[in-house]
Order: C-alpha cells, then structure tokens, then sequence
C-alpha cells in the first residue's frame, strides 16, 4: 500500500494560513515554541505513521485482539505505539513541563493525532485513553496519586482507561451501581463491573491505571451520588512492587471493526480486595470526568475526519488506476472502438469522490477549529474572550463529535462504491475503512445523546449567547467573502439560510416554552444534522476566503490549483449539501408529532 492516507499540504494548510497557529503561539503557555519547530514535530509523527503505524492496519484487523485465561492479547505494534509514542510526546504533548509534559498546543496536538488516526486507527486510541486518564489525575488527584502513577503513564509503561459504561446502565451513567465503601486506610474497596473498556488490558503495558465511577456506600441517587477513583489493575507498594489488586478481564468483545484495539469487560472485588483511592472530593465523579469530556470529543470527531480522508486517498488512488467503459461523446453515445477510459473521468465517480473530499477536508477543519477554541479558552488573558472561545466550545463540540461520525460513515460508504464490487471485497482496505468508522457514531454518547445536548442544553446556553457568537463568526465570514465577485453568492445563500435557520429554532423553543421537552427533542437528531450542515458550509466558505484571498494578493503558499480546488470543493458543498437544509428545515417546523410513545403501539 503506498503512503496516501492523508493529503499533508492540506493538513499545513488548514492548521497555518486558515486556522492560524501564530495566533495561538502567541500565549504565554507556548511562548518556547515556533511554527518551524512545530513544523518539525509533525513532519517526525508523519514518518512515524508512515513506518510504524500505516503498515499493520489489515495485519491489526486480520489478527484482532483475543482473550485468552484472563489476559487480553494485542498486535506487537501496540508496544511500539505505547513506548516510542511516550518518547516522542505522543501522550504528554499537551501537559505541563511540570508533568513531564511538552506543553503543545491543542491545535498542533490534534494535527499530530489526525495523522496518526488515518495512518492507522486501531493503534491511537491506547495512547489518547492513557493521556486522557492521566489528566484526570494531573487535575483533579492529591500530589500522591500524582506522583504514584503519572509519569509510567505519560512514558507508555502504564496504560490508562476510563471505566463509566455498566452493563444494566448503558449511556444512563445516573444507573451506575459500582460501589465504593471506605476503609481506616486511605482507600475504599471497590466492587461492580465496567463493560465496553476501549484498551482495558493487553500484554504490552506493566499496569493499567483504570479511572473508575462509583457510588460511595451511602451517597445519594442520580449522577449526583458519582464519585471518581483510581482503580490500578496493580497495586505499587512502597518499594515499587507491583501487586494483584483483584482487578479481572472477564473478556474482550469481539466487534465489527477496528478489531485491532481492544475493549474489554472488567470485574472489581470479585475477591473482595480491589483498592481504590478517592480522586479530588466525593461526589464530583460525573462533574470531572465531563471537564475531560471535550477533549475526548474532539478526538472522536478527528479519528472519523481521519478514517474518512484515508478512504478518500484509498479511493481516489483507485480510481485513478481503474479502466472502465468509455466516455460519452457529444451525440450521447459511446463508440465501442474508443479505448476504456478511468473512471476518475465518469461524473457520478468525481461526483461521490467530491463529497468525500469535502466531508473528510470540511471535518478535519471544524475538529481543528475546536481545538483551536479550545487553546484560547485556556491562554486568553482578557476575561470576556476567555468565555467567548468557552461558549463558542461548548456549542460546536456536540456537532464536531457527530458531524465527521455520521456524514464520515456516508463519506466512506461513497468511497466503497467507487471501487465497485472491489469495494466490498477484503483484497483492498475499503470495506475495513467501512467497519471501522462504524463505532465513532457510537463512542463518547452516541448521535441521539449529542444531539439533545446541542438541542437541549448547549443552544440556550446563557440565554442564547452561544448560538449569537457563532452566528456572529458565520456573518463575519459572509461580510469578509462577500467583497470577491467570484464567491459573493455563496454568502448571500448561507445568509439566506441563517435567515432560516432562526426560524426554525423559534418553531422548536415553542415547545420548550410550553413545558413539553418530549416533543422539544423528539427531532433533535434532525436538527443535529441541519444545524451541522449549515455550520459545514461556514467552514467551507471560510476555507474557500482563505484560498481567494491568497490567490488575489499574491501571497501564496501553494500552487495556484491548490486554491482553485479549494474554492472548487467549497462549491460542491454549496451545490449538493447546502440545499438538504431545506428538506430539513421542513421537517424540522412539521407540527406532526409521529415518535412519541402513547398508548396506541404503532411499532409492532
């Protein structure tokens, strides 16, 4: 397989000139880094990928992870994500020096993910789920938890999980039952069952630190009796012997795709020994695992962008090499004596190729625009930018974890078909792109809990503001594309639209007025998907600002076709995705009410 799976001048490009990494470096926080060095830092994770990582992902998806007498068994490759990953900063990249951290910039750390993710997806995951752990603890845990497991887990030595999913209680995490019950020393015996534990367990890590939500013996109902714990698979005593700490790997689930990274079942206290020590004050579980919960969120958002941008270079290499059938001549027939043409030259093959490009370059755009709100939320000095970058944030990341999820799975889905009956054969990586892009509309709450927080919590956020600030950005764009001749109807159709779109959140707040929140959400998921489109199209107008502006001041980067096929690209979206709002705008004003349950069972 050659080494396409991303298209790096695109990624440099989206991450320099539109989304301007200089402006970021400007906080105090990066202030010993440049673009060169971060330049150099990425270029070093692209060979890494491009050895290590990209090719074993049909070896990691023909040889899953098994369990085997208790012990989850992985690819070897997993050592090497694990250690050289630690080495290189792959884990502790956006930590403080302080941690043992090299203090990136979310922006640069998600670029560095991006690639590693559409290198191979099955091997990222180990590392982000250490990291993420890890942070927890750097946070919200005492200096001695801090200092106990920290720094094996940043190196790669120890691996990290975060352990919320029970098998009675799914998303509903207020349902969770694992019970913690204090001791006279220091810990609290931990029992109950965790399900669905992405990295649970494998040969390759010393221990595993799992990151646990339970209810403290006596705490109150609902998310608000939750606490958090550190949950080592071995416990270290003071020598730094590692001990069993009746942590058990009851099984590893065998799934669709990504094959290659494990998940897996645990039990704690089956023997009545398992320790956990307490993170930050009882009861505020649930509050400081969600303070994380962005951070995952925009992975989940990337590792879609990447699956869906590796299925695109996978197909457009196909395409580009594949005869068949012959081009139409201007009569509308085929001459039979003509060569065979590639089929890179058929419109409905550049047709389902464009709305790859456009769902896999428009996601990876919105996921490093998150990361970049995400940096400026953190180092802006003056207070009111502080909570704009915050609310702005909040409003974007439910569609940054569904948008490049859903419309990534149809995007691949595309790329299948380009290869034809080919596609759907184990001789090329399609149909594995295919499986493994399946779960992102899954993890980390699935398409439906997303969309009632978009819906349900983050567009009344502070009355509103939220959703005034990105209009704001949005008619920022409009105004600034609208002074090119070239691409002045594009902005006046995403003004339309917002136009709009106005109207249908007032139709949908009625209902919250009213006191009938059933019907208020009922079409939230609609709404995800017609909010998220119009929020794509800004992105694509403002990718397509940067590429006019650089090609009428002269102060380019790129060949002038790479411009051109930007604003192209923005075009295709406009065209082909931009009007699928009106469909669901329509939708979404219907007074019908046809999926509430009431005493007449329709579905039978």
């Amino acid at each position: 397989m050659a080494n396409e799976y991303i298209d790096f001048e695109t990624l440099k490009y989206l991450l320099y000139d539109v989304h301007q990494l200089e402006e970021v470096l400007e906080g105090d926080r990066f202030a010993d880094h440049d673009v060169a060095s971060l330049d150099m830092f990425l270029e070093a994770v692209k060979e890494f990928s491009d050895r290590e990582l990209f090719p074993y992902i049909k070896e990691m998806d023909e040889q899953p992870a098994y369990h085997k007498d208790g012990n989850v068994f992985v690819h070897k490759q997993v050592d090497v994500m694990m250690k050289k990953g630690g080495e290189m900063g792959l884990i502790s990249g956006t930590f403080d020096y302080d941690a043992g951290g090299l203090q990136l910039p979310m922006l640069v750390y998600t670029a560095s993910a991006f690639i590693q993710d559409a290198a191979n997806n099955h091997l990222p995951g180990y590392a982000g789920l250490t990291l993420g752990s890890a942070e927890l603890i750097v946070h919200f845990g005492n200096a001695a938890l801090n200092d106990t497991y920290v720094p094996k887990m940043l190196s790669g030595e120890w691996g990290g999980t975060m352990c919320l999913t029970e098998p009675q209680a799914g998303s509903s995490l207020s349902d969770v039952v694992t019970k913690a019950v204090p001791t006279n020393e220091g810990y609290y015996k931990i029992s109950g069952q965790k399900i669905f534990i992405s990295g649970g367990d494998h040969q390759y890590a010393d221990n595993f630190v799992h990151l646990v939500l339970a209810r403290i013996e006596g705490a109150p109902a609902g998310t608000k009796g939750i606490s958090l714990f550190v949950v080592p698979k071995k416990r270290p005593d003071s020598d730094g012997n590692l001990n069993p700490n009746d942590v058990t790997t009851v099984a590893d689930f065998q799934k669709m795709g990504q094959r290659g990274y494990c998940t897996t079942h645990l039990g704690f206290g089956d023997a009545d020994d398992c320790r956990g020590w307490l993170v930050g004050e009882p009861h505020q579980g649930l509050k400081y695992m969600f303070l994380m919960m962005n951070g995952a969120r925009i992975a989940v958002g990337r590792g879609a962008a990447a699956i869906a941008t590796a299925a695109y270079h996978a197909s457009l290499q196909y395409a580009k090499e594949r005869p068949q059938g012959r081009k139409l001549a201007s009569d509308g027939k085929k001459n039979p004596e003509q060569g065979q043409t590639l089929i890179i030259n058929h419109p409905d093959v550049r047709r389902m190729l464009l709305h790859q490009k456009v769902v896999a370059e428009g996601s990876l755009s919105l996921v490093l625009l998150a990361s970049k709100y995400y940096d400026l939320k953190e180092t802006m000095k003056d207070e009111s930018e502080k909570n704009k970058y915050a609310l702005l944030l909040e409003l974007i990341i439910p569609m940054v974890k569904t948008y490049p999820s859903e419309m990534g799975a149809q995007a691949v889905s595309n790329g299948l078909q380009v290869l034809g009956g080919y596609g759907f054969c184990t001789d090329f990586i399609l149909q594995q792109y295919y499986r493994d892009i399946r779960i992102f509309p899954i993890y980390e709450g699935t398409t439906g809990i997303q969309s009632q927080d978009l819906l349900g919590r983050k567009l009344l956020l502070e009355n509103g503001k939220a959703l005034e600030l990105l209009t704001n950005e949005i008619l920022q764009t409009i105004e600034e594309v609208s002074k090119y001749d070239q691409l002045k109807k594009y902005a006046v159709k995403l003004g339309e639209k917002l136009k709009i779109a106005q109207k249908v959140i007032q139709s949908l707040l009625h209902y919250a007025k009213k006191g009938d929140f059933e019907r208020f959400l009922s079409d939230a998921t609609p709404f995800m998907e017609y909010l998220s489109t119009i929020t794509m199209a800004w992105i694509w107008l403002d990718i397509a600002a940067h590429s006019k502006n650089a090609l009428v001041t002269g102060q380019k980067n790129h060949s002038e076709d790479f411009y051109e096929n930007k604003i192209h690209a923005m075009k295709f979206f406009f065209k082909y995705e931009v009007p699928k709002t009106s469909g669901l705008s329509e939708i979404l004003m219907d007074e019908e009410t046809l999926t509430i349950a009431d005493e007449k069972e329709v579905l039978n």
